[in-house]
């Protein structure tokens, strides 16, 4: 029976939470770590299901993993070359991370492998990757349309190119480095936007050159990664979520914990606070390079904005919840210049603003975002069509809400908030699971 989520209307947010670590760094700390030389050491781990899914793909290719456990793993660094030819499909899960950046890494491995997913990974588009993978001498074969699976066959050599990403993603840009990494000279991803810039950060901690000139970065190939020891903060796309929930109930006052603040994921907090939100960041410091501080969220009235296009790639993951922020807001936001939300996994524009109509407030997508205007609502059954980030934010909506909300199909929030319902109502958010109303 499908996992449902049911909440009760109202309520408010208070308390210290400590949200799981960030996926995309736990996704890169592992990779990295596999084919880097000696033992890395990692704490703060997401134990998710698709960091879990990374985790046994490489497990698959002969490297070794102690743990997870309590957030702690030790990678034993098989090096560069060191990969061995999977036995098996590597099976991605719903993790559209662990595909492009896997792609990435075994493009240049001399063996043959096989990358799958699950029914909605498997209908997510993977030719902006493959395509100049292919540019560098990756043999790549995908389903219809650019769909997976993806086969990639054994090859000798990539060569290095200098490649302009016609949309800016940061895990496009993350496979062609990862790719660059075997490939014969240099590799430049030139982005027309700034993204998150985990990858660039983390293969300098490994002790591997990037270069950067404005929005251009560019690795060589044939060096190699040495061993780390990487703490991975607390995630900020999971910290959204008690951010805006924070910010819309009245009498709330959350501090989330050892927040990652990396200046290329904080558009989540540059648009609330446009739109009025009470946030301020404590105890700001550095931490194994990434950036770090407490955050501390209270209630306010906000209003509806224009959201800044420069800000849209800062926020990509985050967009879900912030349309339930531009709900409960006063007038009208406007969001442009985000159609890669209809291509993760779910199709968010549309989703969302189904789901936000059968609450009743004004939404009106498009084809590169939404329309809303902000206002009174109701309760009712919302499909969530099995995305995770989908899930939560209404489960946070519920706090405006004049009724319950029931969300359906919620087991995915397990890829990357594990343990999400727990801190919800810690939190203070009248949240169960598994009571069947509102139901199919």
């Amino acid at each position: 029976m499908p996992l449902n989520y049911y909440i009760e209307a109202g309520g408010a947010l208070s308390g210290n939470l400590r949200v799981p670590g960030d996926k995309s760094i736990s996704h890169r700390s592992i990779m990295l770590g596999s084919v880097a030389e000696g033992v890395t050491e990692i704490s703060g781990f997401l134990e998710g299901e698709d960091t879990l899914a990374t985790m046994n793909a490489l497990r698959a290719m002969g490297v070794r993993f102690e743990g997870p456990a309590q957030g702690k793993v030790l990678v034993h660094g098989a090096g560069l070359r060191g990969l061995k030819a999977p036995k098996k499909v590597l099976d991605c899960g719903n993790s559209g991370t662990s595909m492009r950046l896997l792609c990435g890494l075994l493009a240049g491995q001399s063996f043959n492998c096989e990358l799958t997913g699950d029914d909605s990974l498997r209908q997510r588009p993977m030719q902006r990757v493959s395509a100049p993978l292919r540019e560098m001498g990756a043999d790549i074969v995908t389903a219809r349309n650019g769909m997976p699976p993806l086969k990639l066959r054994g090859v000798s050599e990539l060569r290095g190119i200098n490649y302009a990403m016609p949309m800016a993603s940061a895990q496009v840009k993350s496979a062609l480095l990862l790719a660059g990494l075997y490939a014969r000279g240099r590799t430049c991803v030139t982005e027309p936007a700034p993204t998150r810039d985990h990858t660039e950060r983390m293969l300098q901690g490994f002790g591997y050159t990037v270069e950067r000139d404005g929005n251009t970065i560019c690795v060589s190939g044939g060096g190699k990664l040495k061993s780390t020891n990487i703490e991975v903060p607390a995630d900020i796309s999971s910290a959204a979520f008690f951010m805006v929930g924070a910010s819309i109930a009245p009498g709330s006052d959350v501090t989330l914990m050892h927040v990652g603040v990396n200046p290329t994921r904080t558009g989540v907090i540059e648009i609330l606070r446009l739109m009025g939100a009470d946030i301020t960041l404590l105890d700001q410091r550095n931490v194994a390079g990434e950036a770090v501080a407490d955050v501390r969220v209270r209630h306010s009235r906000l209003k509806g904005i224009v959201i800044p296009r420069g800000l849209v790639p800062l926020a990509i993951d985050e967009f879900p919840v912030l349309f339930v922020a531009a709900a409960s807001a006063e007038g009208e936001t406007v969001l442009t210049g985000a159609e890669e939300l209809r291509v993760k996994e779910s199709d968010r524009i549309q989703v969302m603003a189904d789901g936000l109509c059968k609450l009743g407030i004004a939404a009106q997508p498009a084809p590169d975002g939404m329309r809303i205007r902000g206002g009174a609502y109701s309760g009712g059954a919302i499909e969530s069509h099995s995305d995770h980030r989908v899930a939560m934010a209404f489960a946070i909506a519920a706090l405006r809400a004049a009724s319950p909300i029931t969300i359906l199909d919620c087991a995915n929030v397990a890829t990357s908030f594990p343990g999400f319902v727990k801190l919800a109502m810690t939190a203070g958010l009248k949240i169960s699971e598994n009571l069947n109303r509102g139901g199919r």
